[in-house]
């Protein structure tokens, strides 16, 4: 066994004993499926904290001759496959993270020298006088192997595009890079070679133009995850099995981190979120842990047209059309603000919808990163709307009608486009936008059950704040008085009960009327 080739079990090892692992071996019954057929090469990209390492180190274990992982798997769904023992530890693997080379590396631009010298002084010591002692290329080491020896490679690349992403704007180092990957997978010598290969990272394979840099790999993204999608994340059969053994309300973890969907399978989760969660038994913004909201600023910042109005309406709970085909899979050739939020959905930052075309934010944990990242940013008028929705709140807690009622006159004309405004999904929409810096204080729940029938919005507080609730009912060509009856009549307070909460609430009642262009409030003091 050796650093990078045919390495040990230790890795998956360690993930079993964490104590929480959802069982994704059938991966591996995937990949021995394509095993030495024209699909044997896999790249399966999706965001930080989604499993990606597991996966490799997963089948690294299962598939190298430097490991004796039969017993970690025995109890795993994959030992219930055919060809189960077939293919246990029967490969030479090749597993290359990339990351860890460029944190060894002493420059970015020797990184791929580096790597190939690193990989064939292994090749050396393991097979002994097979590969030519002046040799500086990987694949022709791997040749000179096969030759000697008859024996095909499996290879696995983790973070395949941390090049790209660490040297963003550095074209020659990112096109060196490239033509190592396919002297190893698009050589005419590859089927020969390599029995298959698993890459994975953030970003789909460099586009150059309207083609694949690596055409003979077969894809599989966030936006198009394929026979792939349960192991994108989590499912939601497995986050319920997960709440019911650990005692978490599957309902208040659905809202805080559910959003992902795949039309195949439904829902998909974060693991790093849940797992996170299920180990502290609480509910909280684990993203903020594994990614700082730096990097989503950035894009939000740049200047494309319409991307400042899209930002809003996801904020607000809408969802935005976008053409996610001209994408280059970089982090520097955006030419639209289509460009940036298809490079967001790989990111995870928004979750899309391929039936739809739409992408939209998926959660409230995710939701909490783009209201900090508008915060801190440099475009005024996303500023401009947190600040007023600072005033918002103080104006509702405080109890000031005609001033919620100013406040979100000012927010429709800076959010809204008048011939949009033209229903109550309209009003909601505003609404939730003027009302995002409850999003640093609230939990937010929408058409829920409450009472006799279903309320529009309620915030809760964090159970540290000493904040009221709030309770908000929207009407369109009504009044606000009659907002606040319904709330009242059907007895919307006593939702906030299933969520545990007692203590003060308040009935805001908003109508807006298209005939003199004007929203108004009533407030009311309440206690469950």
């Amino acid at each position: 066994m050796g650093i990078y080739v045919n390495p040990p079990a230790d890795g998956f090892e360690e993930i079993l004993k964490g104590g929480l692992y959802v069982d994704k071996t059938g991966l591996i019954e995937y990949m021995n499926g394509v095993m030495g057929t024209a699909r044997k090469l896999t790249c399966f990209s999706r965001p930080r904290r989604f499993g990606k390492s597991f996966a490799a180190k997963m089948l690294a274990a299962y598939y190298s001759r430097g490991a004796e992982a039969k017993a970690l798997f025995e109890n795993l769904e994959i030992a219930k496959a055919p060809d189960f023992e077939e293919n246990l530890n029967q490969y030479d693997v090749l597993f290359l993270d990339i990351t860890s080379f460029l944190t060894m590396s002493g420059s970015v631009q020797e990184v791929v020298k580096e790597l190939q010298s690193e990989v064939i002084a292994e090749l050396k010591r393991l097979f002994p006088d097979l590969i030519e002692e002046k040799n500086r290329y990987l694949m022709k080491a791997l040749m000179q192997i096969h030759a000697g020896t008859g024996r095909k490679f499996f290879v696995i690349i983790d973070e395949w595009d941390a090049l790209f992403r660490e040297a963003q704007k550095d074209e020659a180092v990112q096109k060196e890079y490239i033509q190592f990957l396919r002297s190893l997978f698009k050589s005419s010598l590859t089927a020969q070679v390599i029995a298959g290969a698993y890459m994975t990272g953030i970003l789909p394979i460099k586009k150059y133009g309207t083609q694949s840099a690596l055409t003979d790999f077969k894809e599989y993204t966030m936006l198009e995850p394929g026979p792939l999608a349960e192991f994108a994340g989590f499912t939601e059969a497995e986050v319920r099995y997960l709440c019911a053994s650990h005692n978490l309300d599957f309902a208040q973890v659905s809202r805080w981190y559910d959003g992902y969907q795949f039309e195949s399978i439904g829902h998909v989760y974060s693991p790093n979120s849940i797992i996170e969660a299920v180990y502290n038994q609480s509910i909280s913004n684990y993203w903020t842990q594994t990614e700082t909201y730096e990097s989503l600023r950035i894009y939000i910042d740049l200047n494309y047209d319409g991307l400042k109005d899209a930002v809003i309406n996801l904020i607000g709970g809408q969802r935005c059309r976008i053409d996610a085909g001209s994408f280059q899979n970089d982090m520097t050739s955006f030419k639209s603000r289509d460009d940036v939020f298809t490079l967001l959905v790989h990111l995870g930052y928004l979750a899309y919808d391929k039936k739809k075309k739409e992408v939209l934010i998926p959660n409230e944990e995710v939701r909490g990163e783009f209201v900090r990242a508008v915060k801190n940013g440099k475009r005024r008028e996303l500023v401009k709307a947190v600040e007023l929705s600072d005033q918002l709140l103080k104006a509702t807690i405080d109890g000031e009608e005609e001033m919620v009622a100013h406040l979100l006159e000012e927010a429709h004309l800076a959010n809204t486009s008048p011939k949009f405004y033209n229903n109550e999904q309209a009003l909601r929409s505003v609404v939730l936008m003027a009302y995002l810096s409850c999003m640093d204080h609230y939990r937010r729940f929408e058409e829920i059950a409450g009472g006799k029938g279903y309320l529009d919005m309620l915030f809760l507080p964090d159970r540290d704040s000493s904040r009221p609730a709030l309770l908000i009912e929207l009407k369109w060509d009504k009044s606000a008085e009659e907002a606040l009856s319904q709330i009242k009549n059907n007895q919307y307070q006593t939702a906030a009960k299933q969520y545990g909460y007692q203590g003060e609430i308040l009935l805001v009642g908003i109508n807006y009327n298209t005939k003199t262009k004007q929203h108004t409030c009533k407030i009311e003091h309440a206690f469950v």
